[in-house]
């Protein structure tokens, strides 16, 4: 800045000052979380799926209602839809809930109650869509599971049991009582499908088995698990 008499000069004491003012009027940018284009992308090809099955797909034009982003509608029926993506093999849908709970226990983690507090804030008639774009290279489709959110609250009731872990996971290893370990998949049922849409539609999710490897699985060959769904 150019002095005068030993003074900043008068003229550069004002674009300075205009300067700052024309900065504090500016608006900051906006930030998002770097998983935010994954999501924007993962509610497209959601949307697009449920138009392939049949369905007519709505999309929010605001974010007022943050429990779903998606309704699909065919025959006078209605379900909503939250889609939450992801692409490191497991969905963190409890963060802000165990955070809520530790709080309220005195910074102690409780997982169940964090996993209830999750499905408490679930909406009704609202199904969740969980696509995971783990090891899916471009040209591909990312693995889409559809699951109500009791059926979410369920499994990972099991996985904080099992792991201590309070969140969803693709797949997991878990040791059992008598040592045998285990390979914990979601539910075959749960991927994505025109009946399995339909279902979650009417109302009437049909209950997944539980199936076991068999014990000349190549997996269990080698790795010595034993696989569950």
């Amino acid at each position: 800045m150019p002095l005068c008499g030993g003074k900043p000069h008068p003229q550069a004491v004002l674009a300075s000052r205009t300067e700052e003012q024309f900065m504090a009027v500016l608006p900051l940018p906006v930030t998002k979380s770097t998983s935010w284009p994954i999501s924007i992308g993962a509610e497209g090809i959601a949307a697009a799926q449920f138009a392939r099955c049949g369905f007519d797909v709505l999309v929010q034009a605001g974010r007022d209602k943050p429990w779903y982003d998606l309704v699909v509608t065919r025959g006078g029926n209605l379900l909503k839809i939250s889609v939450k993506a992801s692409e490191d093999g497991e969905w963190a849908l409890t963060s802000g809930y165990t955070r809520k709970v530790a709080e309220i226990n005195g910074m102690r983690t409780d997982s169940r109650s964090a996993i209830d507090m999750w499905r408490a804030g679930c909406g009704s008639r609202t199904v969740c869509c969980l696509v995971q774009f783990e090891g899916v290279v471009i040209d591909e489709l990312p693995r889409i599971y559809l699951a109500s959110p009791d059926e979410i609250a369920s499994a990972m009731r099991d996985t904080a049991q099992r792991t201590g872990r309070c969140t969803l996971l693709e797949h997991y290893e878990w040791s059992a009582s008598d040592g045998a370990r285990h390979l914990q998949t979601l539910p075959a049922a749960w991927h994505f499908s025109p009946q399995r849409v339909l279902d979650l539609v009417l109302g009437q999710p049909k209950p997944f088995p539980i199936q076991a490897a068999s014990a000349g699985s190549p997996v269990l060959a080698s790795r010595e698990l034993v696989m569950t769904v």
